[in-house]
C-alpha cells in the first residue's frame, strides 16, 4: 500500500460476478487486469530469455462502467438516493473505493439525474442519458478501430449479425457492430440489447438469437475470483490497445 497500489475484488459490470481490479490510490485511478497468453512464447527481459507466454498488464478503465452496475440496481426502488447508499455491496465491500475516484460528480451526470437538498446530492439512474453516453463511447471506439486499422468486417460477418448469403455492404456498420460488441463486455446484457436498438443495429437471425448451446468465451474475459488470469488470443492484441484507448476516456 506504500505505493498506493491496491488489488481489489469488485463486481464485473457485465456479469455482476467478482473480478480483480487494481486501484492506484495516489492518482487515484482504476485499472482492470488483463493477460496476454500464447503457447510456445518467451520474452526477452534485459539480457535473458524468460520462458512462458503469460503477460499480465493493467489497463485503465472508466469507473462509470462499474458504477452503472449499482445505479441500475438501485433504480428498482424508483427514487433519488445519496451515492453512498447506492454504491454498497456486502459481497464486494471495496466498491466504496470507487467513490474516491476523481471527477466523480462530473462522470455521473452522463448517466443520472441529480437533485440537491440541503447541500447534499441525490442521484437516480437515467436510461436515456446512459444510452447517449454509450453511443458516444461506441463512436470513440469506431474512431480508435479505424485509426489502428483493425479489420473488423470478417469478424462481424462471422458473428450473429450476418449469416449465409447476407453480407454487410456498409463498412461503417461493421465498425459500429464490432464496437458495440466491445462496449457490451462492460455493461449488463439488457443494456447491451437496448443499446443495439438505440444504434439501430441489424438484429441477428432467429437461429443465432437462440442457439442450442453457446461456447464459453475464451478471450478478453475479466480476471475473476475463480481464475488466475484471462485468456487472450494473439489476434486480439491490437483490439486490446483500442479498448484501452476508449475505456480510459472519461467522457
Amino acid at each position: 500500500m506504500k505505493s498506493g497500489l491496491m488489488f481489489v475484488k469488485l463486481a464485473n459490470p457485465c456479469s455482476g460476478e467478482g473480478a480483480i481490479y487494481l486501484i492506484n490510490m495516489c492518482l487515484p485511478q482504476l485499472f482492470e487486469i488483463k493477460v496476454f497468453k500464447e503457447k510456445n512464447h518467451s520474452w526477452f527481459i534485459n539480457e535473458s530469455v524468460q520462458s512462458g507466454g503469460l503477460l499480465h498488464f493493467a489497463t485503465p478503465v472508466d469507473p462509470l462502467f462499474l458504477l452503472l452496475h449499482y445505479l441500475i440496481k438501485a433504480d428498482k426502488e424508483g427514487k433519488f438516493q445519496p451515492l453512498d447508499q447506492v454504491v454498497m455491496d456486502d459481497m464486494f465491500p471495496d466498491c466504496i473505493l470507487l467513490l474516491k475516484l476523481p471527477e466523480l460528480e462530473k462522470l455521473l451526470r452522463h448517466v443520472t439525474e441529480e437533485k440537491e437538498v440541503d447541500k447534499k446530492k441525490y442521484y437516480k439512474y437515467s436510461k436515456e442519458k446512459t444510452l447517449k453516453w454509450l453511443e458516444k463511447k461506441v463512436n470513440q471506439t469506431v474512431a480508435a478501430l479505424k485509426t489502428s486499422k483493425v479489420n473488423v468486417s470478417a469478424r462481424v460477418q462471422s458473428t450473429a449479425f450476418f449469416s449465409g448469403g447476407q453480407v454487410s455492404s456498409d463498412k461503417d456498420e461493421d465498425y459500429v457492430c464490432y464496437a458495440h460488441g466491445l462496449i457490451s463486455d462492460y455493461i449488463p446484457k439488457q443494456l447491451s440489447d437496448d443499446l443495439s436498438k438505440y444504434l439501430k443495429l441489424p438484429e441477428p437471425p432467429a437461429s443465432v438469437r437462440n442457439p442450442p448451446s453457446k461456447k464459453a468465451k475464451l478471450s478478453d474475459e475479466p480476471v475473476n475470483a475463480k481464475e488466475d488470469y484471462t485468456k487472450f488470443n494473439s489476434k486480439d492484441f491490437k483490439t486490446v490497445k483500442v479498448r484501452v484507448r476508449v475505456l480510459v476516456a472519461y467522457s
